[in-house]
Formats: C-alpha cells, sequence, structure tokens
C-alpha cells in the first residue's frame, strides 16, 4: 500500500486516466474527488461488502419463500407442460 501525504486540492494520479483529487479535510473525515473512465467501476468497500452480506442471506432464504411470496402477490404457481 502506497500511503502519501497531501493538501487540499492536491491531486494523485493513477494510470494515464485517473486522477483522485483532495476536495477537503474535516476532523477525521477526507473528501475526494474521483476522475475516472465511465468504464472503471468506483465502489465504497461497505457498501459492496453489504451487498454481498445481503445476497448470501438471500440466498439462504427459506425452502418455502417463494410459496409465501406467491401467496402474498395471490400468484399460482405455472403448470409444468
Amino acid at each position: 500500500m502506497l500511503v502519501l501525504t497531501r493538501k487540499s486540492g492536491e491531486q494523485i494520479l493513477i494510470g494515464d486516466d485517473i486522477v483522485i483529487t483532495v476536495l477537503d479535510s474535516r476532523g477525521d473525515g477526507v473528501r475526494i474527488g474521483i476522475d475516472a473512465p465511465r468504464g472503471v467501476k468506483i465502489q465504497r468497500s461497505e457498501v459492496l461488502r453489504a451487498v454481498e452480506e445481503s445476497n448470501v442471506a438471500a440466498s439462504a432464504a427459506p425452502a418455502d419463500a417463494e410459496a409465501r411470496i406467491r401467496a402474498a402477490l395471490n400468484l399460482r404457481r405455472p403448470e409444468a407442460g
């Protein structure tokens, strides 16, 4: 891991097309701006982790979950054929 000290307004370049700018620092928080090509995914790790945990929990749904949802929505199971 590279650790840098930057002041407000200073930038960090990653490769040829990603620029991180320090916008502001207050107390224990830092505001940064990220300029990157549209195809580059930028995720907050805590949000990504929460989504992954939610997906794991959803995949462990009770066996009768589909039937309960269908009953709540007043839907019938399609006939096999």
